[in-house]
């Protein structure tokens, strides 16, 4: 079906929304967004694996591009307000000079076994910040901005092959979080777009029909997706539909796309080394520095006790799912800002009106129930991986789930409540709420960042006043 004018309109708001959080985001403000920059920086080289050097893992960089956050833009949590001007960023434009030639190796355990493929429109920016003579700093800019014009295609080409629902997709990408991210140099902007693209993909397969345009798309799509990340594989189940007739082969072809992702997955795994890079966290139990567990071990102790880690599972759920709320719709740097707190009914509002718009088709509860499914299975895998690779030996809690995780599978979980028809008025009231609920985040970003600056220990900030809670970013409560 051709867009609709509110389509483009919803569309070019996300376009803007992503640029202007690229732009005006401190560098290194994501989560991780310095390891990002790093793994960026080594494809940009023409290398592929990282080493391991003793307990570090990581690679020889230039060293102007690794003072760039030590010095520059260090993100060490604290607990007294921190804010950036003018001049920080014009002392790192001109400090490339004395050390332009000197190496020095780079410790980035946390993300050296992820796919080079996530990484690529990354490392292509801060390629062509080079080859502009841009200092490091003007080179990381332009990664970042690469990086959200591939995102916004991937959106883009997404938002146009979904069969039906499309206020759907459009409603998780107009979440600031979703423009925060992908408006980072963080590899989210890869993972969201693949994951909607993967999941358009298996629709318009599922319910239009194959055809060789559409099988190759599909196979192309399958195992980048899983190289992204394999959790978001089963959402491509989700244009899985019992055969029609004799000869409907659809439900085989997307499932044989799904077998080819894991291959992929696996055969990455393989040729980085299978080795699992352990890293250091503070739990969020006890506040102290603990050790990630072996992966191999912690699977042991789940099969041990599968009760056990049920439970652990359901209270962990439980126990954060507030936070979970927050991080999806909006909290920006490492996870340190909040919107005001009216912000995240508005959002509630932009979900709702966005799911009484309609999706054009009919779907019967089956198919709506199998789609829930698909959507509370991936949750569970995202949550178990993070048990297995994330999380201390033993531990009783989940440690690392982030909200912004379950960003990629929210379209499919809005569609399962879809009305065929849209609710009078409720596009106008989806296309205003949007509009709104980002321009508020956009002044947060901007207030919170370069006016009265912000605390950057995690959690939720104490507040004295209910009224400035409301009305204000959280730095401000």
């Amino acid at each position: 079906m051709p867009w609709t004018g509110w389509e483009r309109l919803l569309y070019a708001l996300v376009c803007v929304a992503t640029l202007f959080f690229s732009c005006v985001t401190p560098p290194f403000q994501a989560p991780d967004e310095n390891q990002h920059y790093m793994k960026a920086l080594l494809l940009s080289e023409g290398r592929v694996l990282t080493e391991r050097r003793g307990a570090i893992i990581g690679a020889e960089l230039p060293r102007a591009a690794v003072d760039l956050h030590d010095v520059h833009f260090p993100t060490g949590m604290s607990s007294t307000p921190r804010s950036f001007d003018k001049g920080m960023l014009a002392a790192a434009w001109e400090a490339d000079g004395p050390h332009a030639d000197a190496r020095r190796f780079a410790d980035f355990p946390n993300v050296a076994n992820y796919a080079p493929t996530l990484y690529a429109p990354g490392a292509v920016g801060l390629t062509i910040g080079d080859d502009l003579g841009l200092p490091r700093l003007g080179a990381f800019y332009a990664g970042r901005v690469v990086n959200a014009l591939f995102s916004l295609i991937l959106l883009g080409v997404a938002i146009g092959l979904l069969p039906f629902g499309r206020n759907a997709m459009l409603a998780a990408a107009l979440l600031p979080t979703f423009c925060y991210q992908n408006g980072s140099l963080s590899p989210d902007a890869v993972i969201n777009g693949l994951g909607f693209l993967g999941l358009a993909l298996a629709l318009r397969v599922g319910f239009m029909g194959w055809t060789g345009g559409r099988g190759f798309a599909l196979y192309l799509a399958a195992p980048l997706l899983a190289l992204a990340k394999g959790v978001y594989l089963p959402l491509m189940a989700a244009g899985l539909r019992w055969p029609e007739r004799r000869r409907d082969f659809r439900a085989l072809a997307i499932l044989a796309a799904m077998a080819l992702g894991a291959l992929a997955f696996l055969f990455w795994m393989k040729f980085s080394g299978g080795s699992q890079a352990l890293y250091h966290i503070v739990s969020r139990k006890t506040g102290k520095t603990v050790m990630t567990a072996p992966l191999g071990e912690q699977l042991a102790v789940i099969l041990h006790d599968p009760l056990a880690f049920l439970h652990v599972l359901a209270g962990s759920v439980a126990e954060r799912a507030p936070v979970y709320a927050l991080q999806i719709v909006g909290r920006f740097g490492w996870n340190a800002i909040l919107l005001p707190l009216m912000a995240y009914p508005l959002a509630l509002l932009m979900l709702g009106a966005a799911v009484f718009s309609g999706s054009g088709e009919r779907f019967g509860w089956g198919q709506r129930l199998w789609w829930l499914g698909i959507v509370a299975g991936v949750a569970l895998l995202i949550e178990t991986a993070m048990y297995l690779t994330g999380t201390p030996l033993g531990a009783d809690y989940i440690q690392g789930t982030q909200g912004r995780y379950f960003l990629p599978m929210l379209p499919l979980a809005l569609m399962a409540f879809m009305p065929e028809e849209p609710v009078r008025w409720a596009r106008m009231l989806f296309a205003g709420s949007a509009l709104l609920l980002l321009s508020i985040a956009a002044a947060t970003v901007f207030d919170s960042f370069w006016v009265h600056g912000f605390v950057t220990a995690d959690g939720m900030p104490p507040h004295s006043s209910l009224i400035r809670a409301l009305a204000l970013p959280s730095p401000r409560w």
